[in-house]
Formats: structure tokens, C-alpha cells, sequence
């Protein structure tokens, strides 16, 4: 017997995030903000000073000697390995030494009784380098022979002949820059030792088991030593993933040496230089296409700048490849990786973990096409858009394109061929009059898809306790970073066991309560935690509903479980039920698990399918270019987006325009600046601006494509929603690409470099005139 009721919380209704209040009035508990033990100190980390070196002589005994030193850590003091590299490489010293490989790398930490003196003592080394030659750019490192932190990749399908054989060809270079991740909260952790080898984390990371196994790893004891725990995140986007190791690790490597809780937070200015950010791209392409601008065939070089080591660089630049297509078809293809190694910090995941930077080389073949033949962009987009039954570079079948309708709606409703007609008419009157604004228009697709490509990654856990009293405890393997993972989860419990979201508690993330997690990233949250928690909620209604009919001699179809619990003509609230089979000795626990079906990927063919489905999505950006400075403003932008059935619509549209703005912020205002020495100058907000309130679109309309379903089984048919938006943001790079070719009658594409920032702009300018 199923209830026919709406409850509070429900799937697919819009609540309000479940720390929406707390984080508004500053009640949310942060790492930070954690009651501190009795007698915690405090750790503080010293960094090279060089960008390649070999330490000839260290002196640290001015730091040993400063007020309220307790300890200085080195390699030396390491119990384990020093090594916090997540990919079994081994190339990721916690403590570097003898050799330095990037400006701001830790050498050694400094435990204190304030962090003032821990930071103040720092500054006392004297440390003395062996200057090495050095690379800071992925070109400049190919050209010094640096070579690559990872295998590369190639990912090749069809007959490459056709781009020799094509009626028209073009080739071109696209530099794409990196991003500063900026989280709100910077990188933080604090140990706390126990009895015996054990030691307790409370850190900021997306990925609580890799942060486990790197301590244990570290401190030479077993992963059942190490407790971590994460309530919640002051932000992520892939900078938590990895690059909080090392803090955790130095936290307890100190922490069980004085038997005294730890804690280590660094500055922003030394967050910037020793994290990673989003790789930067040298993107050398060479297209075949026809004179209807249908393509033939494109061949691909990605350089990355990867930093000092391979950390993420695999999968990133791997990812990079798999979206080189966005949306369109290449009937012959080849693809090939580059990850080389700098004297950087080591770059890492970023929301979209390299497809962005793929995506964007797709938009600009369109762009090059479409100019070279005199065309609206739109048309050779639509005109190469994937079909049905079509296989990607990696042999992936598309089967679930959705973007012909998704072009279509959002045409429509921005209007766009009349204001396409209306920027063109406005810039020739002002190619006439001399008037120093010009404007562009661009709508752009993206087709993103969804799962780890390391296949092992696509599994998640849950666990769901239901007390005596009705009311139930949720903890799942995902971390919140404030993207509302917390809530739909427990949406999907209140839905699953018929009651309201109010009985319902959400936990911290904790290794151990659920083992084994996968990184709450490649936008996966939703996806695998929503499936694992349904699974605990499934086997305790199947566990219920036996009782419920064995006690009244009834079939399990008479019994339906809810906030009012239904056994044939009876009814008792939910809270008495749960009393009555907690007494009956019925288990109230339940461990749910979930793992991704159909996937499998095998790198050394670049055959496979590492994608469970695609999201997909398109936004149309207008924006208005002063051509005397190059500053710009985006006027409009209008955004559809595909996240299949939304578990909460409020939370998804929330995320959509936040990708979107980020986005727009990595191609036009972010951007990152090594001087000669390597040292990074782009390290606070001083230097390195992300987008403000006052730079997003002002007319901001941005809807859901509520019609579509997800076709594969996923929690409750919705899609992933984290990262496919970013890419919408390449509409407005497009945008100032069109004003700026505006200046020369529309006959080249201006192939500004990204980000567009008004320099850049202004240049572009110039360089037309």
C-alpha cells in the first residue's frame, strides 16, 4: 500500500539548504571555529625562496630559539614516508629537501604557541641554494626538455587522411590561463592525538579516506589509526581534493610528537603560492572542414602547465582530451596529451577538472570556421552537433543528445537572431559615427560527462541509523562544500522512508562511519551518495514492512510505511511503529552502497565508456565593449540548462549561476602571473581579482530544462549539476570575441587569448585597427 501524501523535503521540491540560516548569520561551524583542546598549538610552514634549488645549507637554529617555539619539523622528522603524492608516484615531498622545485614550497614547519610566533619564527631561517635552471610554462618546459609528470594520452578515431583531404583547413594556437581556486575558507587542519598510534583530523577537504591514507602513510601506522572528519567546507572547487594533505599531515606529525593537539592555517598569501590551481593550456589545433562548415576532421596538441609533480595532471589533462569535442562530431580525430612538468606549484582539480579548457578549443574551431566563411557561429554549431548513434574520440556512443531542443527553446526565449541583428546593426552605426562602445553576442553549448574516469572511483557508502524515538541520523561518504549535497541526500532518505526532512539529522563526514569514500568532485556528489542512501532506506522499509507484517498476520502489500505507519486498517504515527520494533528487537541501522553500472574505460587503447551519461546545457551572453580601455560589461545573459529531473530546483539553479559566474570569471578577470624568480605575484586579492557582484550579467535569467528526464537510473532520473555549467561562461568570452572582430568587419576571428581581461582586449583592438 503506497501513501499518497506531500511531506516536508520531499525530491524535486525547492527547500532551503540546510545550513542556509547558519551560514548567513555566521552560526555554521568551520574548521576554524572548532573549540580548541587545552594547550593546542600552532604550526606554521617555511618555504623556499628559489624556484629550482639545491639546498647547500639550512640553519634553523634561530627558529628553534624564537619566543614560544616548541618543535621544528624537516624531512628528517618524518616517522613514515614523505611522500603525499595521490597517485603512487611518489613525487610529492611533504618536506622538501635537498632539492626545492617550486618558489613557496615547504621546507620545514615551526610549532608554536600562537600562530603569530609559529609565522614570525619562520622568517628566521637561514637557508642557502645550489640556483638550478628553472621552466614556469608548459612551452618553455617542452622546449628545455622538463618532460611530462604522467603518461600522456592519445585519443584517436577514424581516418586523420581526411584533413589533408579536406576543401578547407585552418590551424591555430589557444593559450588558455589558470585559476586561483579562492575558496572562502583557506586550506585548514587540526590533529588531534589519542591513545596508542591514533590521531583524530578535523580538516577542509573534499576527499576525507584520501586524507586518512595519506596521514597513515606519513606517520607509518594503519588507515584504522586515523579518524577525519569534515562537518562542512567554506568552499572547494577541486582545491580540497588533493592539496589539503599535506597540511593534515603536518599537523599530525607534530601533534603526535607533543602529544598536544595542532593546529595549522596559512595566510592567504602562502595558501596562493604553495596550492595548485587550474591547469593552463597551450592548445595547438588543425582543422579540415567544407564550405558548408560541416567538419572533417581535427587534430589536437594540449601542453599543461602541471607544476612540480603529476598530482592530478593524469585524469585532468586526460578529461581535457575526452571534451576537446564539447558537443560536435569530428568524424576524424586525433588528440594528444602533453602534461609537463614546471618549477610551479602542481596544479590539480578544478571545478571541471580540464574539460573546460577542451570545451573552449571546440568553441574555437566553431569561431574560426564560422569567420572564415562568413557565417553566424550559431549555424556551425547546429550544423555539427552530435547525433544519436555517433561515436565520441573515445568510442563512446551518444544517446542521449538533447542540445537541438535546448538550442531551440533558448533561442526563443532570448530573442536571440533579432538581438543578433541588433548588435550588428548597433556596431556598423558606430564603425560610422566613431562611437567608442561595440558589442557582441555569442550562444554556446556544452555536453559534459558525468563519472570519475578512474572507474574504482565511481562507488559510494551511507549509513542510516533510525533512533527509538522516530527520529533518524543520516552520514553519507560526500562532503559538503556548501553546493547543498547535505540537503538533496537527505531528501532523498525523507522521500524513501515517507517522512518528513524535520526527523532527519545531518552529520559530519567521518571515515568511520563510512569507509573507503570516493572525493566528493567530478560532480558525482548527488549521484553516488543520493544512490548509496537510498539503498540503507530500501533495506530498512524491506526490514519494517516484514515486521509490520508478520506482528498483524498481514501481506507486505497492506503495509505502508510513513510518517502515519499504515497496517491494514491501522494507523499509528511513525514515532510509535519505530518504539514498537525497536522493542521487538528490529534493527534500525542500515549500510547502504552504491556503485556506477556501465561504465569501463581503457586508457592504453583511449577506447571505452568512462561516461555514465552527459549533461548538457547552453547560454546566450551579450556584452558591451568601451573600445578606448577595453573594459567590458556583460548585459545580458540567458542560460538553459539540463539536470534531468532536479532532486531541488532552487539548489540546482543556485549552482548554475554560480558556475556561470565563475566561469566567466576564469576567460575575462582571473588571472595568474609568475614574475622571472618564479615567484607568484597574482597571491591575494590585492592582485588577483575573481568577479564581484557588480560584474555579473545585468539581466541574469537562467532556467532549468525541466522537461528533461535522465534516461539512465540515476537518484530519482536527475542529473549531475556541479560542474557542466562552468562551461556556459564561454559564451561571454565569445561575446567579446565578436565586438572586437567588429573592427574589421567581421572577416578574421581577433583569437583573443584567455582570460580576455581588458588588456588583452584593448590589444586585440589595437592590433585590428
Amino acid at each position: 500500500m503506497k501513501q499518497d501524501v506531500t511531506l516536508r523535503g520531499a525530491a524535486h521540491s525547492s527547500i532551503t539548504h540546510d545550513s542556509a540560516e547558519k551560514h548567513v548569520t555566521g552560526l555554521a561551524d568551520y574548521t576554524d571555529d572548532l573549540m580548541l583542546p587545552e594547550g593546542t598549538l600552532h604550526a606554521y610552514l617555511g618555504l623556499s625562496t628559489v624556484a629550482h634549488g639545491r639546498i647547500t645549507r639550512m640553519d634553523l637554529d634561530a627558529v628553534r630559539k624564537a619566543p614560544g617555539v616548541h618543535l621544528v619539523l624537516t624531512a628528517d622528522d618524518i616517522p613514515g614516508v614523505n611522500d603525499i603524492s595521490p597517485n603512487g608516484l611518489h613525487d610529492d615531498p611533504v618536506f622538501a629537501f635537498p632539492e626545492v622545485q617550486f618558489h613557496g614550497q615547504p621546507i620545514f614547519a615551526v610549532i608554536a604557541e600562537t600562530r603569530d610566533q609559529a609565522r614570525r619564527a619562520c622568517k628566521l631561517a637561514q637557508i642557502e641554494y645550489e640556483e638550478l635552471p628553472f621552466a614556469l610554462d608548459a612551452i618553455s618546459a617542452r622546449d628545455a626538455g622538463m618532460g611530462y609528470v604522467t603518461k600522456p594520452l592519445k585519443l584517436a578515431r577514424g581516418d586523420m587522411a581526411a584533413l589533408d583531404a579536406a576543401p578547407r583547413r585552418l590551424n591555430g594556437r589557444l593559450t588558455v590561463g589558470g585559476q586561483e581556486h579562492f575558496y572562502l575558507e583557506s586550506q585548514i587542519a587540526m590533529a588531534v592525538p589519542g591513545e596508542d598510534d591514533e590521531i583524530v583530523i578535523h580538516t577542509s577537504t573534499q576527499h576525507p579516506t584520501e586524507v586518512q591514507h595519506m596521514v597513515a602513510h606519513v606517520m607509518h601506522v594503519p588507515a584504522n589509526a586515523v579518524v577525519v572528519n569534515v562537518r562542512r567546507m567554506g568552499g572547494g572547487f577541486g582545491g580540497k581534493e588533493t592539496q589539503m594533505n599535506l597540511f593534515c599531515c603536518v599537523a599530525a606529525i607534530a601533534a603526535k610528537r607533543l602529544r598536544r593537539a595542532i593546529k595549522l592555517r596559512p595566510d592567504r598569501d602562502d595558501d596562493f603560492a604553495i596550492t595548485g590551481k587550474r591547469h593552463d593550456f597551450v592548445i595547438d589545433y588543425d582543422v579540415g572542414y567544407d564550405d558548408s562548415g560541416k567538419i572533417h576532421a581535427v587534430s589536437g596538441d594540449f601542453y599543461a602547465r602541471c607544476g612540480f609533480s603529476a598530482d592530478l595532471s593524469g585524469p585532468v589533462t586526460d578529461r581535457a582530451l575526452f571534451h576537446a569535442d564539447n558537443a560536435y562530431y569530428y568524424p576524424a580525430v586525433e588528440l594528444r596529451s602533453h602534461p609537463m612538468k614546471t618549477n610551479t606549484c602542481s596544479n590539480t582539480a578544478f571545478r571541471g577538472f580540464g574539460g573546460p579548457q577542451g570545451v573552449i578549443m571546440a568553441e574555437r574551431v566553431v569561431e574560426d570556421i564560422a569567420y572564415a566563411l562568413g557565417r553566424d557561429p550559431l549555424e556551425i554549431r547546429k550544423l555539427n552537433l552530435y547525433e544519436n548513434g555517433q561515436l565520441t574520440p573515445y568510442h563512446q556512443e551518444v544517446e542521449d543528445q538533447i542540445l537541438p531542443r535546448i538550442f531551440a527553446d533558448l533561442e526563443a526565449s532570448s530573442d536571440y537572431h533579432a538581438r543578433r541583428q541588433t548588435v550588428l546593426d548597433f556596431n556598423a552605426r558606430a564603425l560610422v559615427s566613431g562611437g567608442a562602445i561595440r558589442k557582441g553576442i555569442a550562444l554556446t553549448p556544452v555536453k559534459f560527462g558525468i563519472s570519475f574516469t578512474a572507474t574504482w572511483y565511481n562507488q559510494a557508502g551511507a549509513l542510516i541509523h533510525i533512533y527509538s524515538d522516530g527520529s533518524v541520523h543520516l552520514n553519507h561518504g560526500g562532503t559538503e562544500m556548501g553546493q547543498g549535497l547535505n540537503t538533496k541526500v537527505a531528501q532523498v532518505v525523507a522521500e524513501a522512508l515517507g517522512i518528513s526532512i524535520d526527523r532527519i539529522k545531518i552529520t559530519k563526514t567521518t571515515t568511520e562511519k563510512v569507509p573507503n569514500t570516493s572525493a566528493t568532485a567530478a560532480s558525482s556528489g548527488t549521484d553516488l551518495n543520493g544512490m548509496a542512501a537510498l539503498d540503507a532506506c530500501q533495506q530498512l522499509i524491506t526490514r519494517l514492512t516484514a515486521f509490520a507484517a508478520d506482528a498483524k498476520n498481514l501481506s507486505p502489500d497492506q503495509i505502508s510505511i510513513g510518517e502515519t505507519v499504515r497496517m491494514g486498517d491501522e494507523e499509528m504515527p511513525f514515532q510509535d511503529f519505530i518504539k514498537t520494533a525497536y522493542i521487538a528487537r528490529i534493527q534500525l541501522s542500515a549500510a547502504g552502497f552504491y556503485k556506477t553500472p556501465k561504465i569501463h574505460w581503457n586508457r592504453e587503447t583511449g577506447r571505452g565508456r568512462p561516461f555514465y551519461y552527459y549533461a548538457y546545457g547552453a547560454a546566450c551572453s551579450e556584452v558591451s565593449v568601451d573600445t578606448l580601455t577595453g573594459e567590458y560589461v556583460i548585459e545580458r545573459a540567458d542560460v538553459l540548462h539540463d539536470v534531468g529531473r532536479s532532486l531541488n530546483p532552487a539548489l540546482d539553479k543556485g549552482q548554475v549561476e554560480g558556475a556561470f559566474v565563475q566561469g566567466t570569471g576564469w576567460l575575462t578577470t582571473e588571472e595568474l602571473w609568475w614574475d622571472q624568480k618564479g615567484r607568484l605575484r597574482t597571491h591575494a586579492p590585492s592582485t588577483y581579482k575573481i568577479p564581484l557582484a557588480s560584474d555579473r550579467p545585468k539581466i541574469f535569467n537562467v532556467n532549468l530544462a525541466d522537461w528533461s528526464v535522465n534516461r539512465e537510473k540515476t537518484i530519482k532520473r536527475s542529473k549531475a549539476v556541479g560542474e557542466p555549467p562552468f562551461m556556459l561562461g564561454i559564451s561571454v568570452f565569445q561575446a567579446l570575441n565578436m565586438a572586437v572582430a567588429s573592427f574589421n568587419g567581421y572577416r578574421e576571428n581577433p583569437r583573443i587569448d584567455a582570460p580576455a581581461t581588458p588588456e588583452r582586449v584593448l590589444m586585440a583592438i589595437e592590433g585590428l585597427r
